[in-house]
């Protein structure tokens, strides 16, 4: 009795100091801040505010922020105080996917024609990394199998120059789930702009500083990952910062990337809180990137968000007609994803695809260093826009055929000549990979013949099994280009052994996330299988992702189907 009556004077304390101070929860930067005389004194105590319990968590002196009274700054732009209590925040199963089918075989009698627009994303990839190293699978919409085979490098061959930005590499193999079928993986590989000579950027760090992005792994992962990046460019680039909470606004006017402390010094005073308008952060992002606008370099927003739009413009379809409209103006967008639990990937995958850039999903610090330090040319500086490929099968020699991934990104047949059509950008260096699994004639067919079709006869075009057309624009051009090659039996390997090793790795990917997104095409393989093929095809691992990925799968076979609560 005396311990809960200690309690319940604690609690009531509490309530009658945040009365005295006038104050609710934190919602922005109008919030007073906690001070040492109302802070509480017992790590994990209860504060009531206005019927609602709040948790209270310590933290260091470089988390907390406050907002000066007048003038007001930029939403999430605070002064440094020392150690005090601020409200912890985290949401648990509002995660946002668009759930797709996988796509279907096709008779090629009928459909021979295959097309869609290329994907450099690897947004997946690091969210199925991240849901089981909590021992959780990931939910099947969450896997898109083009993003987790293309997060890894392949040792593609170095197009020569700029004036043909891509090498197309073709190899066809046998199944390794479906015997008597064939997988075929084309893979090419963009020009790799040197340092010295590339583009100037002109970018605009767009960062949301909502009271969702308050825990650990949302604004301080942002914070360390936008330093890491800053410390990639060159000192006549140069760095703008627009903040997004309840409202927007600049928290740094464009600067020289050379006056680096200033930069940092931004970012260092960034704190969350409030509600997310993150409509208004774009829109004000862009006229900032547009103001400034480099015509012979590169010009680009990066938003830094966990998805959560909730105050002003929300529905995708709006916002991706806004995007739309402003990449035509020579601005690009990227997208870097940050947390679980609030995560909004499909709003994400919306702002990316449409805004001639890439979405990433950042879990750790090691992952930002691979987007933003190891990677950073292929992420900031495109070589080429709107890639479409296009494959059409010989019917003499394949029956059937489906497109492993990219379900998001397919297009009509007469989008692929149709320059006014949009698709995807590849940056310098970067390579793609696209498989398809086939059904040579003869072979054991997914699809039946119809009563009433007789199948005719046709050429055989020299044992060819179809043919592939990549279609791209240069960065600064409007009019497309045509890259040609033969799916022909000089690209064929008997045993899958025999197979590149970066096909076979490539293989090994795909079949576990098509394991992920429940086996409906999955065949035989297992995930030892996978385990198995992986480990043959590990190869030259520089920084340990395919070694990783072997863990991954291993996790995969004792992870749970969903998260327990309070986790």
């Amino acid at each position: 009795m005396l311990r809960f009556n200690r309690s319940l004077g604690s609690v009531l304390a509490a309530v009658f100091v945040v009365s005295c101070s006038n104050s609710g929860v934190e919602e922005g930067a109008g919030a007073p801040p906690v001070t040492t005389a109302n802070a509480p004194k017992t790590t994990n105590e209860i504060v009531v505010t206005g019927g609602l319990a709040v948790r209270m968590e310590k933290r260091s002196a470089d988390s907390l922020s406050y907002s000066p009274s007048a003038p007001p700054p930029p939403p999430g732009l605070y002064a440094q105080r020392d150690p005090k209590w601020v409200p912890a925040y985290h949401d648990q199963g509002r995660d946002k996917f668009t759930a797709t089918a996988e796509n279907p075989f096709k008779v090629v009698r009928e459909d021979p024609v295959s097309t869609f627009s290329i994907d450099v994303d690897t947004a997946s990839y690091s969210w199925i990394r991240a849901s089981l190293n909590q021992n959780v699978l990931p939910q099947p919409a969450a896997v898109r199998t083009e993003e987790m085979v293309n997060y890894f490098p392949y040792d593609y061959a170095t197009p020569k120059s700029t004036a043909q930005p891509f090498t197309t590499n073709v190899a066809v193999m046998p199944s390794p789930w479906s015997t008597g079928r064939e997988l075929v993986r084309i893979g090419i590989k963009g020009y790799d702009i040197r340092r010295a000579t590339r583009p100037h950027a002109n970018l605009v760090f767009l960062i949301d500083t909502s009271g969702s992005m308050q825990e650990p792994n949302k604004l301080p992962l942002v914070k360390q990952s936008l330093a890491m990046l800053l410390n990639e460019l060159d000192g006549n680039d140069r760095v703008a910062i627009v903040t997004y909470a309840g409202t927007a606004g600049t928290a740094l006017e464009p600067t020289p990337a050379s006056q680096k402390q200033k930069i940092l010094s931004v970012i260092d005073q960034l704190g969350a809180g409030g509600s997310t308008a993150g409509a208004e952060g774009i829109r004000q992002a862009y006229n900032l990137a547009e103001s400034n606008l480099d015509r012979e370099g590169v010009n680009r927003v990066i938003l830094a968000t966990d998805g959560d739009f909730n105050v002003g413009i929300t529905n995708q379809d709006e916002l991706k007609g806004y995007i739309e409209r402003e990449r035509g103006k020579g601005v690009f967008l990227s997208v870097l994803g940050y947390g679980m639990g609030n995560y909004n990937d499909a709003l994400m995958q919306t702002l990316a695809q449409n805004g001639n850039g890439a979405a990433a999903y950042v879990d750790t610090l090691s992952e930002a260093r691979k987007i933003l330090v190891d990677e950073a040319s292929s992420t900031l500086f495109p070589i080429a826009k709107d890639v479409k490929i296009q494959v059409e099968f010989n019917p003499a020699t394949v029956s059937e055929y489906r497109l492993i991934g990219y379900e998001t990104r397919m297009l009509n047949r007469d989008d692929f000549d149709n320059d006014k059509v949009d698709a995807g950008d590849v940056g310098s260096g970067q390579t793609v990979t696209a498989l398809y699994e086939v059904v040579p004639v003869g072979g054991p067919r997914a699809i039946g013949d119809l009563r009433y079709s007789k199948p005719t006869a046709v050429p055989s075009r020299g044992g060819e099994l179809g043919f592939v057309k990549i279609r791209y624009k240069l960065p600064k051009s409007d009019v497309s280009r045509l890259i040609s090659t033969p799916i022909n039996q000089g690209s064929a390997f008997r045993r899958f052994e025999d197979a590149p090793q970066d096909a076979r790795f490539a293989v090994g990917v795909a079949a576990f996330a098509e394991l992920l997104r429940g086996g409906k095409y999955s065949g035989t393989i297992s995930y030892d299988d996978v385990l198995r093929i992986a480990a043959a095809a590990r190869g030259r691992d520089e920084f340990g992702y395919r070694n990783e990925f072997v863990q991954l799968v291993r996790a995969a076979k004792s992870a749970r189907t969903i998260a327990s609560l309070g986790e």
